[in-house]
């Protein structure tokens, strides 16, 4: 599944080619995706001005001049910038055809992902009004996640991993910031000195930027908007290596299973 770095990769993928451009039209091929496509998307966006291209957690918001879209790549989704002439392939559900002859094309294999209409303040929308921080901001710090983990028992992995805790700390981004904290993915939140939370939450911020320099990670669908893998796969030291040797400690690589997701640690690095 795309998590932060994925859709942040998109965002900055299709966002120039976007900006400033004006809708012609709106096709929907198939609107059967995780919520239906509304029907008035084509009208609601006809002559419209693309303003900005913001992300929320793993959301993109298109604010244009006539109101605002929510786009989720679900599972296996990706957003590409495309000649509008270009035949759509089997599950390219969606096209935001331009005045300029291009088209914001929607591929989703799986159909998880989703395009809603978010109005005149998409921030305000159900599914982005009690998201908690940005993990690259600065409201996420130390301090605030030894606040939020106090007395919790909570796991600390699927702790981090709630969107109302912090945004888009996904499986893989979780397993790998806690390896580079030494901190072990079962302990409990409330558990850790405040020491560790100030290094964990950089270690978070880290971990996200070097994935997003890397275009994100492609363990299997991900394609940025050009349709080329992320590279970030080749630096991880603990997800998806289970049995294999730790980099630090030569261990082996360990695998449980935590709130139904597959966590991969080492028992000797991280306590």
């Amino acid at each position: 599944m795309p998590e932060l770095p994925e859709v942040e990769t998109t965002r900055r993928g299709i966002e120039p080619h976007c900006l400033g451009q004006v809708v012609d039209k709106v096709i929907v091929r198939n609107s059967k995706l995780r919520w239906p496509v509304p029907r008035s998307l084509n009208s609601d966006l006809s002559k419209a001005k693309i303003l900005r291209i913001d992300r929320r957690g793993k959301y993109i918001i298109l604010q244009t001049s006539q109101g605002n879209i929510l786009v989720h790549l679900g599972m296996s989704g990706s957003l590409r910038v495309v000649d509008s002439h270009l035949q759509p392939e089997k599950h390219d559900h969606l096209d935001l055809v331009m005045k300029n002859g291009k088209c914001l094309r929607l591929r989703d294999p799986r159909r998880f992902g989703s395009v809603l209409w978010a109005g005149d303040d998409p921030f305000q929308h159900k599914l982005l009004v009690d998201l908690g921080p940005e993990p690259l901001s600065d409201e996420f710090n130390g301090d605030y996640l030894h606040k939020q983990c106090l007395n919790r028992q909570q796991a600390i992995k699927t702790f981090i991993m709630d969107s109302h805790i912090v945004v888009g700390v996904g499986n893989i981004y979780a397993s790998e910031s806690l390896f580079r904290s030494g901190i072990h993915p079962k302990r409990a939140a409330g558990r850790i000195a405040h020491h560790r939370c100030d290094k964990l939450a950089g270690v978070i911020k880290q971990v996200l930027l070097e994935a997003i320099d890397k275009g994100g990670t492609t363990l299997r669908d991900f394609v940025d908007s050009e349709g080329s893998p992320g590279y970030f796969a080749q630096r991880l030291s603990v997800y998806d290596r289970s049995g294999e040797a730790c980099h630090v400690c030569a261990n082996s690589i360990r695998q449980i299973t935590l709130g139904q997701r597959s966590t991969y640690y080492c028992l000797n690095c991280q306590r």
